[in-house]
């Protein structure tokens, strides 16, 4: 199987295209803009959305659904929100087709047909759930509500790239209202914990915990807190966002509750997300020039085993021998697949599943047979070991806990090497086009500087880290006071 990956290190960008639609994870489709998640690729979706489920599942939400059009005129009714999502919504304006009388076999508008009130094909969902809530709530009794939604949503791009940006693309969307501003503030900072966790434990990808500037916060929201991580080009990916919403939305469609007071007051509300995204991030993260590298606690077929044999007596004996070792790994929730395919060689499928990045290999021929023992390969470090029968079950479950480990750890040493602190703003222009990563810089907290140094230099303002320490010093654009760093970086 030939690979043909572009380098990353000649064209980065060339290397994800063409690793994502080599690996079977997704292709471009016929509408543009929108893709096409193949099953390998919607069998990594899966694993990533039954974890994340499971996570929300574990911190009190249930999961519903609500309509993929929203009318107009409740779209508008948050206006930062409607003003954030403008240019990006598709609409719906008619509701049906005609035959078109000048050109037979064409359909054609139906001009009779106009909606009274155009539809907003959902860029995400506030509007429509706020509406809904207002006939939830009444009482601090009804609080608080912790909803999520799995669901598409549409956003109008026009420079389109697979996973990472589409005008459709998958997520889920949580939405609660509490009774109490702090307690909508500590929703909004767990389910960014609840992101980071994830991320660094199922997808072994390291990321800085932070809020967003009033700039590049979420349209609507009081906070934006967010999960941004790096990839191996040095460009940030903005990974998760939850967003305190204060009450603004509670204001815009009147949802009320009575507290224990019996008085009216606004409930105070909270969103967050993380979508298909997160797909890219997993790619671009681990993978190499070789094809895909997959975390196993997120990997659909964990190890595979391939039979080496020329003649049919030995298949047969190779195939006892691999069926016990799947039907024992498995017991283990380990998933396996026997590679038993008679159409395609052995070398085939061995640069077949390197390029889809299972994380272990297991290769059985006669020898192996005689000498009671496995090859064992590691997607990750491409290393191999001869094990023996009687270890290999050990072996392979703690070589699996070990890979996540290590690929997490390699992740974290890339962006511990891309951090840079800098103190002016030729060190910075310098950083930024030579080794790139997280800039950690002063900034006067003017929205008229952030905006200067983005045109300046397209890197913008990824997050004011949570952690990040007192230190005052001067920004490295204006020299004006500054009371801390931020993280700067070129962003996906």
């Amino acid at each position: 199987m030939s690979k043909n990956l572009t380098k990353r290190e000649e064209d980065y960008s060339k290397w994800y295209n063409e690793l994502v639609v080599k690996a079977d994870l997704a292709e471009n489709s016929g509408v543009r803009g929108c893709m096409v998640i193949k099953p390998y690729g919607y069998a990594i979706w899966e694993k990533m959305q039954a974890e994340l489920d499971r996570m929300f599942k574990e911190t009190g939400h249930s999961n519903a659904y609500f309509p993929l059009f929203v009318p107009k005129s409740m779209f508008e009714a948050e206006e930062k929100n409607a003003e954030g999502f403008a240019k990006e919504c598709a609409i719906v304006t008619h509701y049906r087709l005609k035959n078109d009388p000048d050109k037979p076999g064409k359909l054609m508008v139906d001009p009779n047909a106009k909606l009274e009130e155009e539809l907003i094909v959902r860029p995400t969902s506030e509007a429509i759930i706020w509406s809904t809530y207002k006939g939830w709530v009444q009482s601090y009794r009804d609080l608080p509500l912790l909803i999520n939604q799995w669901a598409n949503v549409v956003r109008w791009e026009m420079r389109t790239r697979l996973f990472l940006r589409t005008a459709e693309f998958l997520w889920q969307e949580g939405h609660t209202a509490h009774a109490t501003k702090a307690e909508a503030i500590e929703e909004s900072e767990k389910m960014m914990h609840v992101y980071a966790d994830f991320a660094e434990n199922f997808m072994a990808i390291p990321v800085i915990k932070g809020i967003k500037t009033e700039t590049e916060r979420f349209a609507g929201a009081e906070e934006t807190y967010c999960i941004e991580a790096l990839m191996q080009d040095g460009k940030a990916l903005q990974a998760g966002t939850s967003h305190f919403l204060g009450q603004n939305f509670a204001k815009a469609f009147d949802v009320k509750f009575a507290n224990q007071d019996g008085k009216q007051d606004y409930v105070w509300g909270t969103s967050w997300g993380v979508s298909t995204r997160l797909m890219g991030a997993l790619v671009m993260t681990h993978s190499d020039d070789n094809g895909l590298v997959l975390p196993p606690n997120l990997a659909p077929i964990q190890v595979v085993i391939v039979p080496i044999f020329k003649t049919d007596e030995e298949f047969i004996k190779i195939s006892e021998v691999a069926l016990e070792l799947e039907s024992n790994l498995k017991k283990l929730g380990i998933s396996v697949k026997y590679d038993k395919r008679t159409t395609q060689k052995p070398g085939f499928k061995f640069a077949e599943w390197e390029l889809k990045g299972v994380p272990i290999r297991i290769a059985v021929g006669p020898k192996d047979l005689e000498n009671k023992t496995f090859e064992v390969a590691r997607r990750d470090n491409l290393t191999k070991e001869v094990v023996t029968k009687d270890g290999i079950i050990i072996y392979v479950n703690d070589l699996l806990k070990t890979i996540q480990i290590d690929l997490f750890q390699k992740a974290l040493n890339y962006r511990q090497n891309h951090i840079t602190e800098v103190n002016s703003f030729d060190e910075f222009k310098f950083i930024l086009e030579s080794k790139g990563g997280f800039i950690a810089a002063h900034w006067d907290g003017t929205a008229q500087t952030e905006e200067k140094i983005k045109d300046l230099t397209k890197a913008t303002i990824r997050c004011i880290p949570l952690d990040r320490l007192k230190e005052n010093g001067k920004c490295v654009l204006t020299g004006a006071d500054s009371a801390g760093r931020v993280l700067f970086a070129k962003a996906y």
